[in-house]
């Protein structure tokens, strides 16, 4: 569809090219983590890895549309994996992965300048939505 391939990286990729798939939560399962969609709002940039001997914080840059949305300790999906923010700063944020994400998902190969594909937090979203065209104007 033009709006995946407006939104995400995918355009980019190649026959043979690993792509990370998750199938969602059944209706009536127990809610045990983050809320995601499966949905691309936009792309962000590896911009470095610091590697340590039980994890790795990976810091991705972010454009300012999504910015918004992205909270220290919050959720966001990147390259369709649900993580947890651990830092954010005005165009990045960090996530730290462990061994099992960065072996099993396509994370584990990403180098610095690689495109990720993002869904921010759908609730803020919504909330934003609901407040209105000014909600921001006052929130620092």
């Amino acid at each position: 569809m033009a709006e995946t391939l407006k939104r995400s990286g995918l355009g980019a990729l190649g026959v043979g090219s690993r792509v990370n798939l998750e199938r969602p939560m059944a209706v009536g399962g127990r809610l045990g983590g983050h809320i995601v969609q499966g949905h691309v709002d936009g792309t962000g940039t590896v911009l470095d890895r610091t590697p340590s001997e039980h994890w790795e914080l990976v810091r991705v840059g972010l454009p300012a549309h999504l910015a918004r949305y992205v909270v220290e300790k919050g959720s966001i999906t990147v390259d369709g994996v649900s993580l947890t923010v651990v830092e954010v700063g005005d165009d990045w944020f960090t996530v730290s992965l462990i061994p099992t994400t960065l072996d099993l998902t396509t994370l584990g190969i990403k180098k610095s300048g690689d495109p990720v594909n993002l869904e921010v937090d759908v609730i803020a979203k919504y909330v934003e939505r609901l407040l209105g065209p000014n909600a921001g104007e006052n929130v620092k």
